[in-house]
């Protein structure tokens, strides 16, 4: 046998050798990992998110008893602004990349999303594409499997699971810290949240209504982002349990409306689990979707554009192979009754 041709085969058995035995290591890795973890809660963190949510209860309290009404619909406004932080920025923009955003619109959404006070866009988005690789593991960082009660907020009030960390570790998010906005929000964090997600909406109605400023800091600041951070835990937890699967039946996200509507357009997620590339993230369109009405205006007026969507074809394809189309789909006879 000539020496290159042994060589090369020599080669590849080692390869063939090397990969094996790095699946056999990560499986023992995996093995003890499941043994000896334990869960660990942080009571800091608890203390914190129990006074956020006794504070939300006297924000909803005052909104009934001493507030102005023009108060509360400032309130809601805002909550969309931070949602949209959350939706079209970390998620939809920086987490999968479906579309891009002109300078302009980056520092919006980055303020925003400095007001919804999710952790900076670099985390959230470093851990959202650590959820969608590793969905439903131990890997994942709202593993819905735990129950509900952990996919929503336990997953905040306990230490990590350490397959989150080393997992998480070989996830690219370069492309994160290339975007100067990304930058500047990470490195003026806490500043940004202390700005946005508390001062700013308190100052709001206390200088357009006269409202009184323990008012607006209860409604305005607390009982609103206590708000908007359970509407979008609701898609790890709900969205994650309850719900129709009409793009594939394999995977536990679903289709739930209630989440849809409160997460501003963010309900759709058997199909985005499906297809998070596109930036609508649903087969539907603008259809009960605050998330794509605002891309698409931003579209309108040059601050979006690349715009990426699943071709109605590929849709169809994706049904009949693991949706509803395919007759092993538990509701095919559902849809297909005539």
């Amino acid at each position: 046998m000539p020496p290159l041709i042994r060589n090369r085969q020599q080669d590849t058995e080692e390869e063939v050798r090397s990969i094996i035995e790095d699946k056999v290591v990560e499986e023992t890795h995996d093995q003890e990992t499941k043994q000896e973890y334990r869960r660990q809660i942080v009571w800091r963190n608890v203390v914190i998110m129990g006074y956020l949510h006794l504070g939300a209860m006297y924000g909803l309290y005052l909104c009934f008893t001493a507030a102005m009404f023009k108060t509360v619909v400032a309130a809601f406004l805002m909550y969309w602004m931070g949602g949209l932080g959350i939706t079209a920025g970390a998620h939809r923009l920086w987490a999968h990349k479906t579309y891009k955003a002109r300078f302009p619109l980056r520092m919006m959404l980055m303020f925003f999303n400095s007001m919804a006070f999710q952790n900076d866009i670099y985390e959230w988005a470093r851990d959202h594409r650590v959820h969608h690789k590793y969905s439903e593991t131990d890997a994942d960082p709202h593993n819905a499997l735990r129950g509900f009660f952990f996919s929503h907020v336990g997953w905040l009030l306990c230490k990590k699971h350490p397959d989150v960390i080393r997992k998480g570790t070989t996830i690219d998010c370069s492309d994160l810290m290339q975007d100067p906005v990304v930058r500047f929000q990470k490195r003026y964090y806490l500043l940004l949240v202390l700005l946005f997600c508390f001062v700013l909406p308190a100052l709001v109605p206390v200088v357009l209504f006269g409202e009184t400023l323990w008012n607006s800091f209860f409604i305005a600041s607390i009982l609103r982002y206590a708000f908007l951070l359970n509407m979008t835990w609701l898609v790890n937890s709900a969205a994650h349990m309850w719900g129709n699967r009409p793009y594939d039946h394999n995977i536990n996200p679903s289709e739930n409306m209630f989440v849809t509507l409160g997460a501003i357009g963010e309900g759709f997620h058997n199909y985005h689990h499906t297809f998070p590339w596109d930036y609508a993230t649903s087969e539907f369109g603008v259809k009960l979707n605050i998330t794509t009405i605002f891309i698409d205006f931003m579209a309108k007026i040059g601050w979006a554009y690349d715009r990426k969507v699943v071709s109605k074809d590929v849709i169809r394809q994706r049904k009949m192979r693991t949706g509803i189309d395919n007759p092993s789909h538990p509701d095919y006879n559902k849809y297909h009754q005539h």
